[in-house]
């Protein structure tokens, strides 16, 4: 009944026509109480002002922030960073509006608007339908000045972060090209663009290159060399959780590169907090659309953590190929060390980045809610933990990489892949590069996927229950091992692979899944 309910509400909605004019025409409300030339006082969305029936139904969500007056500076392409800026390339994805503006020696940054307009995101036919405005309107879950205070948070947890700061754009403004009209009269995000060597900081240290998601799994799966500091995202990751930032997917994050004895190492890069402390589930439809049988990711930042799977849900990609090696001891360490950074004193500081009157109307309350998650983060880790340890996926990569899979006790199992190194490279061979114990209780299936490269496959062990471990060889010649006997619970051991030009010795547990297709070989290593 409710999800009929729910459904009929909805196209009784979107059987109307889209409000023209949805959003204001300008930020800036009474001109006369500016403190000087260079401020304004501005509402970031005073459309989004609503009460009674709305609210009831839709949710109060952080209204009352979208349009409380706030004074910020305004935009001065001259000097508001030294050396001054002028306007690149526009951007942003289907909500932002956003340009690259360019400042001295090759810096960038992304200057966007922080209202947002989903026109984009919607099928064409609903497009001029009343489900605009419906999905317009959710744009106030989010607190606008969320993202203003995240940096001394993720400073004081160990986290490389980026530093927004807010601006008001004046109406004559001329300096950010042809499109320059769709941000005057607006409120923007200032943040730098971590991307090329060249947007390199201080705060990097050692690093010598700043690349995207796309980039460093490609170079991840090209070559063994190549790995991801899975601490340190895990660490970031545990930041997001507390913040309640659900938006987290792979294109949210630029990696810092370093060199480090004898490989290359990504370290992450959070950008675009926009949805951090977000509010959504405080009227009728909005609560019924985040049910987990809906749209789980929009979860709701309170003092106690709702839902941690949906919270991480929109991460999960990232998650799965950048979190495989860490285990439950270390994502508590990990936990038990952000609660002591992330102290009173940081969380106060950082609630006063919020303008004076955000502060009035949310600063105390989002530090509260903060102080209780922080008690609570080593519980949500172990959740986290616990949810992506079900079911484990490693990949190798193009090289040629040995997986020796130990059945060590009915509830223990070892993975390790070493790099097999060719005749002529001056390394070791068999060097270790992951090696993991997983435990019957917390994983039910580890799945190995070899990539190209002629791999080797191992499995050993006598044990009376063991965990699923499937193994998919990749297009060149793989060989298989398996020497393991699983006395109770069927074939334990799977490979998928073409029927050809691979060498199999089968075993006891072992199931041969090889076909004639090419299709298993497919491994989705950016996300497409």
């Amino acid at each position: 009944m409710t999800y009929r309910l729910a459904c009929f509400l909805l196209l009784l909605c979107s059987s109307a026509c889209v409000r023209p004019s949805y959003f204001q025409t300008d930020a800036r409300v009474d001109p006369a109480t500016a403190t000087a030339p260079d401020s304004a006082r501005v509402t970031v969305g005073r459309h989004y002002q609503r009460k009674g029936i709305h609210t009831f139904f839709w949710g109060k969500h952080y209204r009352h922030v979208w349009a409380a007056p706030v004074t910020l500076p305004v935009l001065d392409l001259g000097t508001t960073v030294p050396g001054g800026l002028r306007a690149g390339k526009m951007g942003g994805g289907f909500q932002s509006i956003s340009i690259t503006v360019l400042g001295l020696q090759g810096r960038q940054y992304a200057l966007r608007t922080l209202d947002k307009d989903p026109y984009k995101t919607l099928p064409k036919v609903a497009r001029k339908s009343f489900l605009l405005n419906i999905v317009r309107d959710a744009t106030s879950a989010a607190n606008p000045f969320g993202a203003f205070v995240v940096p001394p948070l993720a400073q004081a947890a160990g986290v490389l972060h980026t530093n927004p700061r807010a601006y008001y754009v004046r109406p004559d403004e001329t300096g950010l090209g042809a499109s320059g009209g769709l941000f005057q009269g607006k409120v923007v995000m200032l943040e730098e663009k971590y991307e090329g060597r060249e947007n390199l900081t201080p705060a990097f240290g050692a690093a010598r290159d700043l690349v995207d998601s796309d980039k460093m799994l490609k170079e991840r799966y090209a070559n063994p060399t190549h790995q991801i500091d899975q601490l340190a995202f895990a660490r970031a990751r545990l930041l997001d959780i507390w913040l309640g930032d659900w938006d987290r997917h792979e294109g949210q994050w630029q990696w810092a590169v370093y060199e480090q004895a004898n490989r290359t190492l990504y370290r992450a890069v959070p950008k675009d907090r926009d949805q951090v402390f977000y509010r959504f589930n405080d009227g009728v439809i909005p609560w019924l659309a985040s049910r987990r049988w809906a749209v789980r990711k929009f979860r709701t930042f309170k003092p106690q953590y709702e839902d941690v799977g949906g919270l991480v849900k929109n991460a999960s990609f990232i998650d799965e190929r950048a979190l495989s090696g860490v285990n439950r001891a270390q994502f508590q360490q990990l936990a038990q060390d952000l609660q002591n950074r992330l102290t009173d004193e940081v969380i106060d500081q950082a609630m006063h980045r919020f303008p004076p009157a955000v502060y009035a109307l949310e600063g105390t309350r989002t530090a509260a809610a903060l102080r209780a998650r922080r008690a609570n983060l080593p519980k949500a880790a172990d959740t986290f933990y616990r949810l992506l340890a079900q079911h484990v996926t490693l990949a190798g990569t193009d090289k040629a990489e040995r997986f020796v899979v130990e059945r060590r006790t009915d509830t223990t199992t070892i993975v390790s892949m070493y790099r097999l190194v060719d005749k002529d490279e001056k390394a070791p061979t068999d060097t270790l590069l992951y090696q993991r114990t997983f435990r019957s209780a917390e994983t039910s299936r580890i799945t190995l996927h070899g990539l190209e490269g002629e791999d080797i496959f191992e499995v050993h062990g006598a044990v009376t229950r063991g965990i699923r471990v499937d193994i998919y060889g990749g297009p060149n010649e793989d060989t298989v091992v398996n020497t393991s006997r699983v006395r109770h619970g069927g074939k334990r051991t799977f490979y998928y692979d073409t029927k050809r030009g691979n060498f199999i010795e089968p075993g006891h547990d072992f199931k041969d899944n090889t076909t004639t297709g090419v299709e298993m070989h497919a491994y989705d290593r950016e996300g497409y």
